[in-house]
């Protein structure tokens, strides 16, 4: 590893067109890093942002994954393959692609994990070590990914892991939050729940999930090779306090709360793949769940955590929802429900 504490160096983002690993790649830059990207489309994407360098490839290709991570100290894996499509298949060849690249020029690989690989059996409090038996395919696939991570962290290959419950905010696409609570680019007339009150449910505000990422690189020195952590985000412990915080966000005290359609998911799910999916992952919203963050709160003493109103009203805003908004264009495109990585 050639990074140290604190310090800044070269960084490859792949996925910086998206959520998070968008959001990573503007912290880096503003603290002194280098941020090269790497993106199918360089020329259209730096026209975008022209402070990072651009990279023409694919990481789905592991030639163009290692020229791009010449000199290179970090890669953050925030990528996934375009519009979701074949997911199950191409995930894992992706990660691999990162996997030998950082082996070839000694960089620390750096994963937003996710909570699909835990099952019930764990819950209601989650920790980082607790046995990963997952529910789902998505959950399996995530299960290899951090065992194939873990392998190569005994192979010399350095590995941060920050696991978080669900995203919401600004450009965090494909989330229960915008593709399920709210109706896009309209006033909020209700809210659709997918939880039942009295169960605990976790969300993650991804402006301060990328912020803790960044704060964890910057300490990379000191973590072990394998250094996987929880992130508490915004503990909503009895499923009303999120439905709360939307009411202050659009000024409605009784906004009216509909119960999410189950009922359509499972009649539909043998005949509709995603919504097969969505009936698999129901677990995560029956079941009570929330994430110890000790581990994190001893290695940077604190949890970057935005006030829940102001994260809450960051998120509406693009979507048109907010009563000041309403009509303006969203500024990324919906994506589909539940389904981020």
């Amino acid at each position: 590893m050639t990074e140290t504490q604190g310090s800044s160096g070269t960084v490859l983002i792949l996925g910086a067109t998206g959520g998070i690993g968008g959001a990573v790649a503007r912290g880096l830059h503003l603290r002194g890093w280098t941020v090269r990207a790497l993106n199918r489309d360089a020329a259209k994407a730096s026209r975008n942002v022209s402070a990072f360098e651009w990279m023409q490839g694919d990481a789905m290709n592991a030639t163009d994954v290692m020229a791009a991570a010449d000199g290179a100290s970090v890669i953050v894996h925030a990528v996934n393959p375009p519009g979701y499509r074949n997911w199950s298949k191409l995930v894992l060849p992706m990660l691999d692609n990162t996997i030998a690249a950082a082996k070839a020029v000694g960089a620390r690989i750096v994963l937003p994990g996710t909570i699909y690989n835990f099952g019930p059996d764990v819950f209601p409090v989650l920790n980082e070590d607790a046995p990963q038996n997952p529910r789902t395919e998505k959950g399996a696939i995530r299960k290899e990914m951090e065992a194939r991570l873990k392998a190569a962290s005994k192979a010399g290959v350095h590995v941060i892991i920050l696991r978080a419950g669900d995203f919401f905010g600004p450009s965090a696409a494909n989330n229960w939050f915008s593709q399920g609570l709210v109706k896009l680019g309209r006033p909020l007339t209700a809210i659709s729940y997918p939880g039942k009150k009295g169960t605990a449910h976790q969300w993650a505000y991804l402006p301060d999930v990328a912020e803790t990422m960044i704060r964890l690189i910057e300490r990379a020195e000191s973590l072990p090779p394998f250094a996987a952590y929880h992130m508490r985000g915004f503990f909503d412990d009895d499923g009303t306090k999120m439905i709360a915080a939307i009411r202050r966000a659009v000024g409605k005290p009784d906004l009216k709360v509909k119960r999410f359609p189950w009922w359509l998911v499972t009649l539909a799910s043998p005949f509709v793949p995603l919504f097969k999916e969505l009936k698999e992952m129901r677990y995560l919203w029956r079941e009570p769940l929330e994430m110890q963050n000790d581990r994190l709160i001893a290695t940077l003493g604190e949890e970057p955590q935005t006030a829940v109103d102001d994260a809450v009203v960051a998120t509406l805003a693009p979507l048109g929802c907010l009563p000041w908004d309403c009509g303006r264009p969203l500024t990324t495109a919906p994506g589909r429900l539940g389904l981020s990585s």
